[in-house]
This record gives C-alpha cells, sequence and structure tokens, in this order.
C-alpha cells in the first residue's frame, strides 16, 4: 500500500465534480486502500479520491478515537436520501485545507446510500460527527471546500495564507 500527496487548496483539480465508479473492483479497492494509508498517515479522518488528484467518487474515514482500534469505512458512490432539519455545529478542518478550522452549520443526520468495499449496497443511519464527516467528505466529490461555506472575507484570508505557505516550500 502506498501514502499518496494530499492536493491542497488553491489547486484547480479540488474543485473537479467526481465521477461515479462503474465496478468495485481490483484497482478500486488498490485506491482505498491507499487512501486510507494516506489518510492515516496524514492523522485526519476522511478522505475523498479528488483530495489524491483522482476525481473517482471513493470516500474513505475513520472516526475512531482509539489508536489501536481502527474502524475504517469506505463509501463507493455515496448518495445522501435523507438529511435531518435540526443543524449540528462542528469546528471543521481539512487535509487540503491545512491548518485552518472553522465552525461550519451541517445537518445533524443523514441516511448515505452508498457501496462497500466489496461493491455491495448499503444504507448507512448516521448522525453528529459521523454525519458531519461524511457531508465533509461528499462535499469533495462535488467540488466544495469546508471553506466555501465562510463568508467572502475568511475564505479569502484562508486562501491567500494557504497561497503563500506553498511558494515559501521548498521540496528537496
Amino acid at each position: 500500500m502506498t501514502v499518496r500527496t494530499i492536493l491542497t487548496e488553491p489547486n484547480k483539480i479540488l474543485r473537479q465534480i467526481s465521477k461515479p465508479v462503474q465496478t468495485v473492483g481490483k484497482e478500486e479497492k488498490k485506491l482505498m486502500d491507499d487512501m486510507l494509508d494516506t489518510m492515516y498517515a496524514a492523522n485526519g479522518i476522511g478522505l475523498a479520491a479528488i483530495q489524491i488528484g483522482i476525481p473517482k467518487r471513493i470516500i474513505v474515514m475513520d472516526i475512531s478515537k482509539e489508536e489501536h482500534k481502527k474502524e475504517p469505512r469506505f463509501f463507493v458512490n455515496p448518495v445522501i436520501k435523507n438529511r435531518d432539519n435540526l443543524k449540528s455545529t462542528y469546528e471543521e478542518g481539512c487535509l487540503s485545507v491545512p491548518d485552518q478550522f472553522a465552525e461550519i452549520d451541517r445537518p445533524k443526520k443523514c441516511e448515505v446510500e452508498y457501496l462497500d468495499y466489496n461493491g455491495e449496497k448499503r444504507l448507512l443511519k448516521a448522525d453528529g460527527l459521523l454525519a458531519t464527516c461524511i457531508q465533509h467528505e461528499m462535499d469533495h466529490l462535488e467540488g466544495i471546500l469546508f471553506i466555501d461555506y465562510l463568508s467572502k472575507l475568511k475564505k479569502s484570508i484562508i486562501i491567500k495564507k494557504l497561497s503563500k505557505n506553498k511558494s515559501n516550500r521548498i521540496v528537496v
């Protein structure tokens, strides 16, 4: 398995709409394994394929708190079927928007239909952090980042910081 490079904002690829996966085969499973390794290496709790430059509707996630008790989840072609009218607020961050955080309101609960790691159709009723994380990652599939929910001023300040940090990086 391979740890891949995570794209960071600003990057046009992150704004692409991801394409549905036709079948969950060997290539998709390898991709999901690599995504999981990449997410764990970056200390994240969710990762969409587009974040590593692959515009496929695939998400990996693990919101377990314990280091030695991993509970990875795989979502292929996820679709939100229902969203709660009640909102919850979480301070969100993103591996593609490093070191930036903001409180975002999202529906408290949602139901998601998807294919699992083996291509089996599933329905998940999610709430709390799991619901927030799913919605955050599904936004990536539509080319949306959490900073898009912020005011224009806050968003532009964050993008300027990220652009400056990118230009100051030296890769050896």
